[in-house]
């Protein structure tokens, strides 16, 4: 039997009518539908839910929300490597494939086995503190390093591989998979890189210099940047959403994960098309 793990969004207003109707459809079907314990309770649908489900095996993962929702999940099952699909209820939705009106047509196609799927590179980041060396997590978009609120700019030297490249003074720097770069990256000034290209790219935030741009750096390479700010009002992020405070003279190491995410997609969506119609038309 099919088993499919649905991750609703709880915060999004009506969440619940369209889970509703994502359990409908799958209801005479040979599928196991589970939920979260927590969201299953929140949303009245007890009877899905199941413990440490990030544990449970799985053939595929539903996320219900926005862009944010969809690169969670692919972190929750990221030692797992199911697939992972998307039904849009946010406000951009560029990696989700699954419009509201498309629910039961693509869920279909999801059982029909009509769709391929899009391996896409995530990234590992670890800290060195006081020479000893933690994994802190994965990200599909970024890992960025980057001052609090109210803290002075940050001074680090940045290395790839074992080439020391640069000495900076920026609010932070953003490395990115070609996924992320329509993310952050992109706002900080940074390039679009189509997903297909091997690349990772690294962006400063606002550096207090003219010669420092963007980099777009080989997929494989490992980058290291070594904290020099006289403070400690400094964090690490993994796609925007979980944070860690580090500590002045910290290094901070990125590197291609052990496992890409892997993003269902189907045979009617095009890169060039979706940038166009939910980046630029949107603007």
């Amino acid at each position: 039997m099919f088993t499919i793990a649905v991750f609703p969004n709880v915060t999004k207003a009506n969440i619940r009518a369209i889970l509703d109707r994502v359990l409908a459809f799958f209801a005479d079907k040979r599928v196991c539908v589970l939920l979260p314990a927590k969201e299953a309770r929140l949303l009245g649908h007890e009877a899905y839910g199941i413990e440490n489900i990030n544990r449970h095996p799985i053939d595929m993962a539903l996320s219900i929300g926005g862009d944010g929702t969809l690169l969670n999940v692919c972190r929750r099952v990221y030692e797992q490597t199911v697939p992972v699909c998307g039904i849009n209820f946010g406000t951009v939705g560029f990696l989700i494939d699954i419009e509201l009106d498309e629910i039961e047509t693509k869920l279909q196609k999801i059982l029909d086995k009509e769709y391929h799927i899009e391996e896409r590179l995530m990234l590992s980041g670890y800290v060195v503190h006081h020479g000893k060396k933690s994994y802190k997590g994965s990200a599909v978009n970024d890992i960025v390093v980057a001052k609090g609120g109210l803290a002075r700019m940050l001074r680090f030297g940045l290395s790839i591989n074992d080439t020391r490249i640069a000495n900076y003074k920026a609010d932070g720097l953003i490395v990115s998979t070609a996924t992320g770069s329509t993310a952050y990256s992109l706002s900080a000034g940074g390039p679009i890189v189509n997903p297909h290209v091997k690349a990772l790219v690294l962006t400063p935030i606002c550096p207090h210099t003219f010669d420092i741009r963007s980099m777009v750096i080989s997929e494989d390479d490992t980058v290291r940047m070594r904290i020099k700010a006289g403070h400690s009002d400094i964090f690490v992020t993994f796609d925007g959403q979980k944070s860690f405070q580090i500590a002045d003279e910290d290094e901070v190491i990125v590197r291609k994960a052990k496992n890409p995410a892997r993003i269902v997609k189907f045979g009617d969506k095009d890169y060039y098309r979706t940038m166009k119609e939910k980046l630029l038309d949107n603007a």
